[in-house]
């Protein structure tokens, strides 16, 4: 439990990062941070463990009783925007690929992923986002040193640099949790950041 997910938000109220339930509560507990309820309303760590707890809800045992998981965290003092610049790196390939081979479309487990380069190296390819692809090992094998065409090999979808971090993609298409879902949601997310007038 205590390693579950808990959905940080930057004092606008975006999303900005996805922490634990361990490290949501040491923020809490810190003043860093102050947990959101499903009726927006924060607390800070003395209010949030004086909140009664529903014989359902997710809770934690502690010396003092039983103190309810928040799903929502809010930074009192981080204002800054998420980034844009997408990092190309192997986990924001393999996610924007939804972790899944782009040749066979099978779904190996983390391990068994490779990063092919569409046009080999050894041809000129390039490593960028449009040139490279997660293959299974088999694929990747089977393709070698060669092109799609030249392997008799198709593409599942082409490469494209992603607009937005392809792991906050994941995090939107897989919401896990209900409180999560006002944040992530865009049209409710500008809702929290539209300026107010006087």
């Amino acid at each position: 439990m205590l390693n579950s997910s808990v959905l940080v938000l930057n004092r606008s109220y975006l999303p900005i990062h996805v922490t634990s339930v361990r490290r949501a509560f040491s923020l809490l507990y810190q003043g860093i941070a102050r947990a959101v309820d499903a009726q927006y309303q924060t607390f800070d760590f003395d209010e949030w463990s004086q909140l009664a707890v529903a014989r359902e809800a997710e809770a934690i045992g502690t010396a003092g009783g039983r103190i309810r998981i928040p799903r929502v965290i809010v930074l009192i003092a981080f204002d800054r925007l998420p980034k844009r610049h997408v990092r190309f790196s192997r986990i924001n390939l393999m996610a924007r690929d939804n972790f899944q081979c782009q040749y066979c479309g099978l779904r190996p487990s983390r391990g068994e992923l490779n990063l092919d380069h569409v046009v080999p190296r050894a041809l000129g390819g390039r490593s960028t986002w449009e040139n490279v692809v997660t293959s299974c090992v088999d694929c990747n094998r089977r393709k070698g040193g060669r092109t799609p065409r030249q392997a008799h090999m198709k593409l599942r979808s082409l490469p494209e640099r992603p607009r937005w971090t392809p792991l906050m993609n994941l995090m939107l298409s897989s919401v896990r949790y209900e409180e999560w879902r006002p944040f992530l949601n865009v049209v409710d997310a500008s809702y929290w950041n539209v300026e107010l007038a006087d």
